[in-house]
């Protein structure tokens, strides 16, 4: 524990706090920290506004949305099947070991 107080004391490690101390401190970080709320301009008012021709794209949501639980669904499949063949020739082995 003393060997860290001294690390942590050291001017090395004083620097990179005192610099931090400085940065967490400025106007810039405080007006972030506050999340003042500025007005949106034209242009980004017109990049937020929906897009007729890009309508026809939405449908890709879905359809990844679809493709995405067959996915899921074919993987627990395959799952369910292996764990059961692997129980199958488990079964089937301590069969033949107790009929020998």
């Amino acid at each position: 524990m003393a060997a860290f107080r001294r690390l942590a004391e050291s001017t090395h490690f004083a620097g990179l706090r005192s610099s931090s101390q400085e940065m967490s401190t400025s106007p810039s970080n405080q007006i972030s920290r506050r999340g003042y709320h500025i007005d949106l301009g034209a242009r980004e008012k017109a990049l937020l506004e929906e897009d007729p021709a890009l309508k026809r794209f939405k449908s890709y949501k879905n359809n990844l949305k679809r493709v995405s639980k067959i996915g899921d669904v074919l993987t627990i499949l395959v799952v369910a099947a292996c764990t059961y063949e692997l129980y199958a020739v488990a079964t089937v082995r301590k069969d033949q070991r107790q009929q020998h």
